[in-house]
């Protein structure tokens, strides 16, 4: 019977990230075949996967990376079940690598299909499902491109956003810092009025109307209150004319500005776990 030695497993713990009492058994049942024994483990995170099939994964870690030159970004959520495998270290680093990847791929099913480590995202997945003996997922997915990109993370890792400014100049990096942080305090629904969806102005207008005429407001003056009223919604929802959290006397785009005269941000994303 083949006994494993203590460098083989630990070859086999490093490679696949399994338990070294998990990793000591696939040795043996492979009897030392190497490949075969990461096999056993995959196959073992496959059955785990499909018991927690049905398990909801809304804790996790939100990692948002962006490449060398700042002009690509992403953000992924890597779920789990529970808040404490979501602070444990090993998740945190493996959601850091996979965030760093994300940047490359257009879209999530790209992501889950490239390679990470001589496997597949999806399958790198299912292991880890068997290792952890949770629901291991990537739950959301924001990609971005632009001329100088700024990410944050808040403390914690429940929150993340990636910030666009029209050009690297001087100061970009801690203007896109801060913008992005503005994002993921104030979660704005939009950059600026312009890019806020028809439905939601036709919902936020038939609210206003309704409260209006409820409190008795003439039908001639209500058009010209509800145009405040979304100059009100826009400053409030809209990220460039929000005021900055770090300094309320002035908008976001009032902030940009005075970093640079030509400054602007252009786009943003941004995922949370609530």
């Amino acid at each position: 019977m083949y006994t494993p030695v203590a460098a083989d497993v630990a070859k086999l713990r490093n490679t696949t990230g399994a338990g070294m009492m998990d990793c000591k058994k696939a040795l043996v049942e492979a009897d030392g075949d190497f490949e075969k024994a990461i096999e056993i483990l995959r196959k073992k995170g496959q059955k785990v996967a499909a018991n927690r099939a049905d398990r909801e994964s809304t804790e996790g870690a939100v990692i948002a990376k962006v490449n060398e030159d700042s002009t690509m970004g992403a953000i992924i959520a890597l779920n789990c079940e529970t808040d404490f495998v979501a602070k444990n270290d090993a998740f945190v680093e493996l959601a850091h690598e996979l965030a760093e990847q994300a940047v490359f791929y257009a879209n999530k099913e790209e992501f889950l299909a490239s390679d990470f480590h001589g496997t597949t995202v999806a399958e790198k997945l299912i292991e880890q499902t068997g290792v952890i003996g949770e629901k291991i997922e990537i739950g959301s997915f924001e990609r971005i491109e632009g001329p100088f990109l700024g990410a944050y993370i808040h403390a914690g890792n429940k929150i993340a956003a990636i910030t666009s400014l029209s050009s690297n100049v001087d100061g970009a990096a801690d203007a896109a810092k801060a913008v992005s942080m503005q994002v993921a305090a104030m979660n704005p629904i939009a950059l600026d009025e312009t890019m806020v969806s028809q439905e939601t102005i036709d919902k936020e207008l038939d609210i206003e109307r309704d409260i209006l005429t409820k409190e008795g407001k003439p039908a001639n003056i209500i058009d010209n209150i509800l145009k405040g009223k979304m100059q009100k919604f826009y400053k409030d929802n809209t990220l460039v004319h929000q005021a900055f959290i770090k300094d309320g006397s002035m908008s976001v785009a009032d902030y940009v500005k005075s970093v640079n005269g030509d400054l602007k941000v252009v786009g943003f994303v941004r995922v949370s776990l609530a």
